[in-house]
């Protein structure tokens, strides 16, 4: 069982940057591949970016390559997600996820979520 919770959401303006963070519980935080996920009003929840257990591997959508960075410190139980030059349509709420499928960008493929955290950007 991983507990996540997720912070460093707020408001921003156009061209700034967030740091979103997601503790977990648990001692097998180091086993999970984590995600972020994100659903803005009226839209299905969208993949962002994952990461692999050692933090090797990350895969990006296309819409925020070069502007997102995931990382994680895995003795600190913790994933980030660096947002550099927001947009508005970035604005969502962000969930951070947690799975074992390397590379998984649907939903289905993590067993456990967090409970957002909003993001807002202004134009």
């Amino acid at each position: 069982q991983v507990q996540l919770v997720e912070s460093g959401g707020g408001l921003v303006q156009a061209g700034g940057s967030l740091r979103l963070s997601c503790a977990a519980s648990g001692r097998t935080f180091i086993t999970y591949v984590m995600a972020w996920f994100r659903q803005a009003p009226g839209k299905e929840r969208e993949f962002v970016a994952t990461i692999s257990w050692s933090g090797a591997s990350t895969y990006y959508t296309d819409s925020v390559k070069g502007r997102f960075t995931i990382s994680r410190d895995n003795a600190k139980n913790t994933v980030y997600l660096q947002m550099n030059s927001l947009k508005p349509e970035d604005t969502a709420v962000y969930y951070c996820a947690a799975g074992v499928r390397v590379g998984s960008s649907r939903t289905s493929g993590y067993d456990y979520w967090g409970q957002g955290t909003q993001v807002t950007v202004s134009s």
